[in-house]
């Protein structure tokens, strides 16, 4: 076990890191820095202002930026790129002036990583994104034994290096607290869809899968294109098929153990899928495209899947998850995807990058 670190924690600023999260990179970064002290680490989160007060943050910016620049009005937007340069600029002087023994990198920003070569601190970035173009140069040009890149799924590491990946790369599986997640041995018969409602993670085909399964269906999660959401998904609402807005952990879970089946339904290849895992640990069996890293996260017990977009397949799904003993998916969780085995990943990642920081000093 690595001793007692001094860590920055780098979060991506667009949504704050506090509850009720606004997507999968926001959970991640904050239970990752509460799992962290509470092993004893002492962390700064670099983040936006507005995060939660519970962590020592040296603000990125203010506010988050979705506040003033949110999605559906930024693509290709110069003015927030220069924002976010400007930000991020000003802060990898302070994340990298040596104060923190490591830096664990979850932003999505090259500053950073042409930091964290550029110094030779020990540095481990976490992608949770796919290779996209104007992050994909600079993730492999960084690439160094002081900085290890993690990604969160075989899958991903597919996608990052297909020719294969590199020493400095390594799988680390997001985790959970189970204790967060309570098992219920008997679920309810209607589905149950969280996340963003944005058109790439297919809310307006979970709707339909469930239409055509007879199924009802309640939904959750941050509306991020509400043109979408109007077109695509209020015309269907009804006494079965509801929309609940964004709400915190605890409700949350509690809507996860009552369901009967998760709609898992991303329409781009998803790296990991946080939402199902938290399903799973609740005793939620998935229904879901195959897609991505899906069923590397679910399994084959825990889940019954769906070519990508077929909403006729996914109908039928829902069905024969349905059936499923909610013991499987809670012990697929306990196995694989708990926070503690998440932390224990970090702490060896940091031990790894650190001595090979003082090989090279040597």
């Amino acid at each position: 076990m690595s001793s007692r670190l001094r860590i920055a924690l780098v979060a991506h600023p667009r949504h704050p890191i506090a509850e009720p999260f606004k997507g999968g990179m926001e959970a991640h970064s904050f239970h990752l820095a509460r799992g962290l002290m509470e092993r004893g680490h002492d962390v700064t989160l670099f983040a936006a202002g507005d995060s939660d007060t519970r962590f020592e943050i040296d603000p990125l910016m203010p506010v988050h930026y979705d506040r003033d620049y949110p999605w559906e009005n930024f693509r290709a937007d110069p003015v927030l790129y220069t924002v976010l340069d400007k930000a991020f600029g000003s802060a990898r002087h302070r994340i990298f002036s040596g104060r923190y023994d490591v830096v664990h990198n979850n932003a999505l920003h090259r500053f950073v990583l042409q930091s964290a070569r550029e110094k030779a601190h020990p540095c481990v970035t976490s992608l949770h994104v796919p290779p996209f173009d104007a992050l994909h140069h600079f993730v492999r040009e960084s690439l160094c034994p002081t900085h290890c890149i993690t990604v969160t799924s075989l899958r991903q590491t597919l996608s990052w290096w297909p020719e294969g990946p590199p020493q400095e790369s390594a799988v680390l599986y997001n985790g959970i607290d189970p204790a967060l997640w309570p098992f219920a041995e008997r679920g309810g018969t209607h589905g149950l869809w969280c996340g963003r409602i944005t058109p790439n993670k297919g809310t307006h085909l979970a709707v339909q899968a469930a239409i055509k399964a007879g199924i009802p269906l309640r939904m959750f999660g941050y509306l991020e294109q509400e043109a979408y959401f109007s077109e695509e998904i209020a015309p269907f609402l009804s006494d079965r098929i509801t929309y609940g807005g964004v709400v915190p952990g605890a409700a949350l879970a509690k809507e996860m153990r009552e369901a009967g089946v998760l709609l898992f339904t991303p329409c781009w290849d998803e790296p990991f899928g946080l939402v199902a895992v938290e399903a799973m640990a609740s005793g939620t069996p998935v229904a879901a495209f195959d897609r991505g890293a899906t069923r590397e996260i679910v399994g084959d017990d825990a889940g019954r899947f769906a070519p990508p977009g077929d909403v006729d397949a996914l109908a039928k799904a829902m069905q024969q998850a349905l059936l499923i003993d909610r013991l499987v998916p809670r012990k697929r969780v306990e196995a694989c995807f708990t926070h503690d085995r998440m932390i224990d990943s970090c702490e060896a990642l940091y031990d790894r990058v650190r001595h090979a920081a003082r090989a090279a000093r040597a």
